[in-house]
């Protein structure tokens, strides 16, 4: 079999795809990753096919406008103006992604294609007469009247009304219906339409911390976390090995690609907020949401793999990416989440919920006194370290991308 796996984003988006690529090598299987461009070099690092993809709307990801936006959530009438705007100076950018993603399909020889809801790959699997898989990593994607989209901020609403709630994800995607109509009209050269229906959808997450409908069908797999193995090639650097053998285990900070306005101001909360807290700290600084410098106690790093990272930790304080959450979850250690705009506000009351997080403490409202009182709960409350530690013992066993090959060989023995 050779699946053709199509992403695009950041490292939180295309980390678990490149999972995939893994477990399928190992499974004896081929693999091409689809992506931004600016992935080759992880890819390199773990022998998998590369077919590059326009940056895309990663180019939009320092714009000021957008930062204000991911900052207040897309709240308020300012905020749902700029969401506006910004789906408008979007659909040009993803007009070159399809592009590419038509030229990548058409020479990848797929028997199968695997894409996230963010990239309507399935018109390309329509053209090439093979399965289309969607791969979701969070839940919100396949409606349900168990509970509403999690992916949508709204207060507790009647049962009844659950399922109305994904309508607003569909409908978010529906904005670039004209974009992606195009594209499969003059691109690919295929009849108008909403392409075919999905084969099976993936949901890379595990049902052990985020709810699950039984009654959705059989269609609808639920694998848990894709986890990226090591690359071989990564060793920390002799500065981060020495403040990691210099004191107690520190609190990792960190919010990824979550890059508010003002980097300096929310490097500056965390630094005081570990001070006040008196623990040591690492902190990342990933694509600049956060500025900070070292100290004796608060070592500042780009970034650095999470497995390895994290297991050197007590806590890990982050934005609520599912990625990230699923590498806490994976070390088995607290979390303080600090959430931002889309699936991670879910994410984060997830944590709560299961028992290894303080309350949510959301972007807007951080500061110092809050910060350091979430890290002391997190690193002084034996009952949550107890619980962070039995809930990673289990989430490890799952193998979420080898039961997703195992779905993936099913689809494909099916059509022989």
């Amino acid at each position: 079999m050779r699946a053709l796996l199509v992403t695009h984003g950041t490292r939180g988006d295309v980390q678990p795809f490149l999972a995939l690529a893994v477990a399928l090598r190992q499974a004896g299987h081929d693999a091409v990753l689809a992506a931004p461009q600016s992935f080759a070099d992880s890819a390199a690092a773990h022998d998998v096919e590369f077919a590059p993809l326009d940056e895309g709307p990663n180019r939009l990801l320092d714009d000021p406008l957008l930062k204000e936006a991911i900052e207040g959530g897309y709240r308020g009438f300012r905020g749902k103006v700029t969401a506006i705007s910004t789906i408008r100076r979007i659909k040009p950018l993803m007009a070159d992604v399809l592009r590419d993603v038509g030229a990548v399909a058409r020479s990848s020889g797929a028997d199968v294609l695997v894409h996230t809801p963010s990239v309507p790959a399935q018109h390309a699997a329509e053209l090439l007469g093979v399965p289309a898989v969607l791969a979701t990593l969070q839940p919100g994607w396949v409606p349900t009247a168990a509970f509403p989209c999690p992916m949508v901020p709204l207060p507790e609403l009647p049962r009844f009304l659950n399922r109305a709630t994904y309508l607003t994800v569909s409908a978010t995607l529906r904005a670039y219906s004209g974009v992606v109509n195009a594209w499969r009209t003059n691109d690919l050269g295929l009849p108008g339409g909403h392409g075919p229906s999905h084969a099976l959808v993936l949901q890379a997450f595990s049902s052990l911390v985020t709810p699950i409908d039984p009654a959705w069908p059989q269609s609808v797999r639920t694998t848990g976390f894709w986890y990226l193995p090591r690359a071989a090639t990564w060793t920390p650097g002799t500065a981060l090995k020495a403040f990691l053998e210099a004191g107690p285990a520190p609190v990792y900070l960190g919010f990824g690609s979550m890059a508010g306005r003002d980097a300096q101001r929310t490097g500056d909360i965390v630094a005081e907020a570990v001070r006040a807290a008196g623990v040591r700290a690492i902190v990342a600084t990933g694509w600049g949401g956060l500025a900070a410098r070292s100290s004796e106690n608060l070592f500042v790093i780009d970034q650095a793999p999470h497995d390895w990272l994290f297991s050197q930790v007590c806590a890990v304080a982050h934005h609520g990416g599912g990625g990230t959450t699923a590498a806490a979850l994976a070390a088995g250690v607290p979390q303080v989440v600090c959430p931002f705009v889309a699936d991670q506000p879910h994410w984060a009351k997830r944590m709560h919920a299961v028992g290894v997080a303080p309350q949510p403490l959301p972007h807007k409202k951080l500061a110092v006194a809050a910060l350091a009182g979430a890290i002391t709960r997190a690193t002084g409350d034996s009952v949550m370290r107890r619980r962070a530690v039995e809930l990673g013992e289990k989430i490890r066993t799952e193998n979420g991308a080898g039961a997703a090959v195992h779905e993936l060989e099913r689809i494909h023995n099916g059509r022989r």
